[in-house]
């Protein structure tokens, strides 16, 4: 119903003109209730609805949108205009009355005092002059024509509930290289620090995010989730679900259905999904979790057919996450036109990217900037911020899992920068995978690369140790030793963005060193 539209979409209150006459009587039979109003009218010259619906939201916010359902003469509809001036909006909705009567016959029994609608419009004094109210609305919906949704577009136009203009209000947060850049600490970083108001995840468990403070694994969440607690949580259409994980992480978190929403269209990853990756992509180093499998499905699924022994699967299927499922564009929606900010967490590295990473070694989505904004349903005029997170020393997961320039040892950056290899094989595991990482040289070529598919605007530098242990001291930038210091300034050069945040160390405080200046 359109009514229903409006109260859940812009958190507007209902008064019912119907409620407002039970209150007044001692019976809840509708012909009485007619006759009533009927007297109010005639004793108040219609001012009545107007007064009951000033004695029951009195003390609300000032801008609380309100529903009134339904005026029903000229002389009520007056008398908010007298009141409230150009704030009134009225909405009068009508049809054939062909479609008019089939809906007074599909009332039920109780509420439907006459026999049929030509009866009613014949006998209620009001009724017979409905239509008389269009003349004087602002709106006027033939309700035949369209489905609730789009009566809201047309009923909404114009009023500024949906945005009038486009606000630069999103920040992305991608990986230069091949995953495992520390995206996790900076995202919770940025969480606490910035303030966003709306924390969004796109990808699937293929992927983790390690956060030091509070301590977590995130697979299928944002990893900013514990570090601003006032943050509405989103998950977003593109986005692959192991139910399992999901709920894990929902319970871990103890995340609540007003604080979280998932997108209906996300895919759900079945156990057929896990076991057919499971023989077929251990030649390039997958993680194997059945995200590639049922990305797959979900395009050749469409026939409504089982592939790889399963049928699609959407997160509105599932009886567990029925509380926290919703339309996540409207959810977005909502935060632009109420000025809020958003922070677009993506997964994996710009060179596992499906289309620009070096094939067959990459994942099966879209992995830059653009691709988590086509997963997440954001259009790219939102962009205020695109922050690429770049590891001093590139990794890729363990075994036969692509191509790197000039592939070196755990042995050679402990020799490198005094940190005890011990500790350097303790730290350099998947998240996922739990297999130890191969590392290389740092690769100019592809930071330039992927600072320009980005569009980056910003720079995090991550495992700033790695170029000396002694960095792990340092509070400042001037702090850090001379190599670091001609790094990021050539890293700066290089990717045409500045490093805006640099982290030491995966301690509580990694990243210390801020040299953002954002608006």
């Amino acid at each position: 119903m359109f009514t229903e539209q409006l109260t859940s979409r812009f958190d507007a209150r209902r008064v019912s003109t119907r409620v407002l006459l039970l209150r007044a009587s001692d019976t809840d039979d509708r012909g009485a209730l007619i006759k009533l109003g009927d007297k109010l009218d005639i004793e108040t010259n219609g001012k009545w609805v107007l007064d009951r619906f000033l004695a029951e939201t009195s003390g609300a916010p000032a801008d609380q949108i309100w529903l009134v359902d339904a005026v029903r003469t000229l002389d009520q509809i007056k008398h908010f205009r007298d009141k409230f001036g150009d704030r009134v909006v009225h909405v009068h909705l009508t049809a054939p009355i062909g479609v008019l009567r089939e809906r007074y016959l599909a009332r039920k029994a109780e509420i439907r005092e006459f026999n049929s609608y030509d009866e009613a419009r014949e006998h209620g004094a009001t009724e017979s002059k409905i239509e008389t109210l269009a003349e004087v609305a602002n709106v006027v919906l033939e309700t035949h024509r369209s489905s609730p949704r789009s009566l809201l577009a047309q009923a909404t136009a114009g009023l500024g509930l949906f945005p009038r203009e486009v606000a630069r209000c999103v920040d992305v947060l991608v990986g230069a290289q091949y995953g495992s850049e520390g995206k996790g600490n900076i995202c919770a970083y940025l969480a606490k620090h910035e303030k966003y108001h709306v924390l969004m995840r796109v990808g699937g468990p293929n992927a983790g995010h390690k956060v030091a403070d509070p301590k977590y694994d995130y697979i299928q969440l944002p990893s900013g989730t514990q570090s601003n607690l006032d943050a509405k949580i989103l998950i977003g259409a593109g986005a692959t679900l192991s139910i399992k994980q999901v709920l894990k992480e929902i319970s871990d978190l103890k995340l609540t259905e007003d604080r979280l929403s998932i997108d209906p269209q996300a895919i759900i990853i079945e156990d057929s999904d896990i076991e057919q990756e499971a023989g077929t992509l251990e030649v390039i180093g997958s993680t194997k979790k059945g995200v590639g499998v049922a990305t797959a499905r979900k395009i050749l699924g469409r026939d409504g057919n089982k592939y790889w022994g399963s049928k699609v699967r959407l997160a509105k299927n599932i009886a567990e996450f029925k509380p926290f499922i919703r339309d996540t564009k409207v959810e977005l929606e909502k935060a632009y036109a109420a000025g809020k900010s958003v922070l677009l967490e993506g997964t994996q590295g710009t060179d596992l990217s499906l289309h620009h990473g070096e094939y067959p070694f990459v994942t099966s989505r879209e992995t830059t900037a653009s691709g988590c904004l086509a997963d997440a349903g954001i259009a790219p005029t939102r962009v205020r911020r695109v922050i690429m997170v770049m590891r001093t020393y590139p990794i890729r997961v363990g075994g036969t899992s692509g191509p790197m320039m000039h592939e070196i040892t755990v042995e050679d950056i402990a020799a490198r920068s005094h940190i005890p290899a011990a500790d350097l094989h303790k730290i350099e595991v998947g998240t996922v995978s739990g297999k130890e990482r191969r590392i290389a040289e740092f690769d100019w070529e592809q930071v330039r690369r992927a600072a320009t598919i980005n569009g980056v605007t910003d720079i995090a530098l991550t495992f700033a140790d790695y170029l000396g242990i002694d960095n792990r001291k340092a509070e400042t930038f001037e702090e850090l030793n001379a190599t670091t210091r001609n790094f990021i300034e050539r890293v700066e050069k290089v990717a045409n963005a500045r490093v805006s945040l640099i982290s030491k160390d995966f301690g509580k405080d990694a990243v210390i060193i801020d040299r953002r200046q954002w608006d």
